[in-house]
């Protein structure tokens, strides 16, 4: 019996096209949905097109409104395993905000094309019938969300955009993928072991992400503190140091409040609070800067928004970043 999988596309590469002049643009139709003859004996399909937004475009309220979408047609109709195409820029933002936010164990998986469909080389429909494969598997249920291109399957909290243009751009730093599609089969050879759940039901907290660099000083920190941010992702240098210099800054918004996260500037390791100088880890720690257990900038954001929006404890939002 096939299984019925839903289908939601908001849009990106994997649904734009080349013009005579070279230029990749949002297309008239969305060219994927063109392929009905070619997957129409792999599943039953409920297809929904909530929006059509490059994938810059997209924020909070949009992965908001598709965990909701998901949620409502689970909960109206008999869903077996989930299909989303995106953007690859933000597909990893995305895809981590619905793995934290999504209260459903069945397969969950985002696609996307680093080739537009006209383009030579296009990989989005081989993109989209692998991640097919993987939403009607049975050993993909309850492993999270996932994120399927060029034959590799990961994980949504390890995956993330390497390279500008390549097809392989998603890779998981220190981890590699879970899995692998072939022609034939779907493989998992990895199991995650730990799996998060958070309430989210609206969107309305500020939180920032800003890039340590050598001889950083405190102006950009002030600036956030006077327009009222609700949180700060820092990506500090190495195992989790910062300028000295920043130091005032960062205390003024701990003084109002603001918590702050730490995650390294490093796409491998994790960072600890290991040295004891001026600007040191061990230093930001004692001041009550938060540490992230490995996660890129880009996915604390995305945490500490959710964590927000559950609680005001920074003592819980530190331990929420130690799971």
């Amino acid at each position: 019996m096939k299984k019925n999988v839903l289908i939601i596309h908001t849009g990106g590469t994997i649904s734009m096209m080349e013009d005579s002049a070279g230029s990749v643009k949002l297309a008239d139709e969305n060219p994927i949905k063109k392929t009905s003859e070619t997957i129409r004996d792999m599943a039953n399909f409920i297809v929904k097109e909530p929006f059509n937004l490059p994938s810059p475009h997209i924020t909070a309220i949009e992965m908001l409104s598709i965990k909701k979408l998901i949620e409502e047609s689970i909960q109206k109709q008999s869903i077996d395993g989930v299909v989303i195409t995106h953007g690859t820029d933000t597909l990893e933002e995305t895809a981590y905000f619905l793995d934290l936010t999504i209260q459903t164990n069945i397969p969950i998986v985002v696609t996307g094309a680093m080739r537009s469909s006209n383009e030579i080389g296009s990989d989005g429909l081989y993109n989209f019938i692998s991640s097919i494969k993987v939403a009607t598997c049975d050993q993909a249920i309850d492993k999270g969300v996932l994120i399927v291109l060029n034959d590799e399957i990961h994980t949504a909290a390890n995956a993330t955009k390497t390279h500008t243009s390549n097809v392989s751009t998603f890779q998981s730093p220190q981890y590699g993928p879970i899995g692998i599609v072939t022609k034939g089969a779907v493989f998992f050879h990895h199991q995650p072991i730990h799996r998060e759940k958070y309430q989210m039901k609206s969107v309305s907290k500020r939180v920032t992400l800003l890039k340590a660099h050598a001889g950083m000083d405190s102006a950009l920190f002030y600036a956030l503190k006077d327009i009222n941010i609700d949180g700060l992702v820092i990506e500090a240098l190495g195992q989790g140091n910062m300028p000295p210099e920043t130091l005032k800054g960062i205390e003024g918004l701990l003084a109002a409040n603001i918590p702050v996260v730490i995650v390294s500037r490093c796409f491998n390791g994790i960072v600890q609070d290991v040295y004891g100088y001026n600007g040191g880890g061990k230093h930001l720690k004692d001041m009550g800067i938060i540490f992230s257990n490995g996660l890129n900038g880009q996915k604390a954001r995305i945490k500490l928004l959710i964590a927000l929006h559950n609680t005001e404890s920074h003592i819980e939002i530190q331990r929420m970043f130690s799971l």
